[in-house]
């Protein structure tokens, strides 16, 4: 108890882990912490430390690394629940907490994207008193649904979340691909289209990235983009190096000095679309926002000839004058500084705007940004937008979508979102030729 005027002495702090441990998430069952780490792992692996002597140094792997990333660890009363990631797919395996067991995949009845705890409130999908795990469930083709898996691995619908008339087209389906990049490297790509799609070249494709920071885009459904699928598209999602996809090391594999890789992946996607005939560069759009403006504007000022339309939204594009912005600061971790030799060649290799050339046949370009935007300023879009304009030689649009009541996009309503959406899409199909959508 906690008494007014208490002499009781202090509880005495330890640190188990710092910042150099790499650790990423952690549970506990009894007197047993489980930690992920990617510190020599780079995909990471599974530490169980006794709390009763919590010395790093004494841990023992106890899910050791694989071709699967770990992402995060969930301990319930019989099993240590462990989230991993098979390219853009999650998968979920559990470990019995005896010293010699091993981890053993639990089906699920959707292939996508789940998570076992959220990193910003700590809260956990398992809890050690009980058996068994609560996970919400998605897919690139089905809406979000709670799902329970119970101590002997059976998986049923908890009916939480019931699955409405648009949750899951049954015409609707998903490809997992790998595509080799400049170097070899594989980058995973999810293809999202109606059941029978034609191969032959002819389909409105939209390709999607962003690549930064680590952060990975995992599947889930959306509504809206049944109304691309609906207008006969194909719609693709990338995550090339500069995401983590693959650990540590595929972030670290398009960072700062490596971002070149980020593009260049993501252009060996554009064309692994286009040789497999899902598409052709007349039918080929690209789009991406914030960091993912790098990702997208450098494939098109290095491949202007592979895309019909790109849109970068709340870009950035001038890279070499972000960091005088007000948010510029925070930013250097993630992409270097100009301050520096390395920083400034890395920040230049990454700059949209000091690519565009004059005399080039550039795509048609449509920038979106909120004029308000606190994150990206919005001259990056106007600046980048005006060179466009003068130098492009290949006459078609280049066009700025202003919204003066948004700003970086997080706290848009839903009327702005769909309002951007359905703009996004109008004209990707001008564009890409589309009966129906040309003046």
């Amino acid at each position: 108890d906690v008494l007014a005027g208490s002499t009781k002495a202090q509880p005495k702090w330890q640190r188990i882990v710092s910042r150099s441990d790499a650790v990423t998430s952690f549970s506990y069952f009894n007197d047993t912490l489980y930690l992920v780490t990617h510190k020599g792992a780079p995909r990471s692996q599974v530490l169980a430390l006794d709390l009763n002597a919590p010395q790093l140094a004494a841990a023992v792997v106890v899910v050791p690394a694989s071709e699967r990333v770990v992402i995060r660890v969930a301990a319930a009363a019989e099993a240590l629940y462990i989230e991993t990631r098979d390219g853009n797919i999650k998968r979920l395996f559990k470990r019995a907490y005896e010293a010699a067991a091993v981890a053993v995949e639990v089906p699920l009845p959707v292939e996508g994207s789940f998570a076992l705890g959220d990193s910003e409130s700590g809260a956990s999908a398992a809890d050690p008193r009980l058996p068994g795990v609560l996970i919400d469930l998605e897919s690139w083709t089905r809406a979000r649904q709670v799902f329970v898996v119970a101590a002997d691995g059976a998986v049923s619908n908890t009916g939480m979340q019931p699955a409405g008339r648009f949750d899951a087209p049954a015409d609707v389906e998903a490809t997992e691909v790998k595509v080799p990049s400049h170097d070899g490297a594989l980058v995973p790509m999810s293809i999202i289209h109606r059941k029978g799609v034609r191969l032959d070249g002819s389909n409105p494709t939209l390709l999607y990235g962003y690549a930064s920071y680590g952060i990975t885009e995992e599947p889930f459904f959306s509504p809206s983009r049944l109304a691309w699928l609906d207008a006969g598209g194909v719609f693709a999602v990338a995550n090339p190096r500069g995401s983590s996809v693959y650990g540590n090391d595929w972030y670290l594999g398009g960072f700062q000095a490596t971002k070149p890789n980020t593009w260049k992946d993501f252009i060996a996607c554009a064309e692994f679309l286009i040789a497999q005939k899902y598409t052709n560069p007349a039918k080929l759009g690209i789009s991406g926002g914030s960091a993912g403006g790098i990702l997208v504007g450098r494939a098109m000022t290095e491949r202007p000839d592979l895309f019909a339309a790109v849109i970068p939204s709340v870009g950035a594009l001038d890279t070499l004058r972000g960091e005088t912005t007000a948010n510029g600061v925070p930013n250097i971790p993630e992409f270097g500084s100009v301050m520096t030799a390395a920083g400034f060649k890395a920040l230049q290799a990454m700059s949209t705007y000091d690519h565009v050339k004059p005399g080039v046949a550039y795509p048609a370009v449509m920038l979106t940004h909120g004029v308000n935007d606190p994150r990206v300023d919005v001259w990056q879009s106007t600046k980048t937008a005006a060179r466009l304009k003068a130098a492009t030689s290949s006459g078609k649009p280049v066009l700025m979508r202003l919204d003066f009541d948004a700003g970086h996009g997080i706290g848009n309503t839903k009327k702005q979102q769909l309002a951007e959406r359905a703009d996004n899409f109008a004209f990707l199909l001008w564009q890409m030729g589309v009966a129906g959508y040309q003046p």
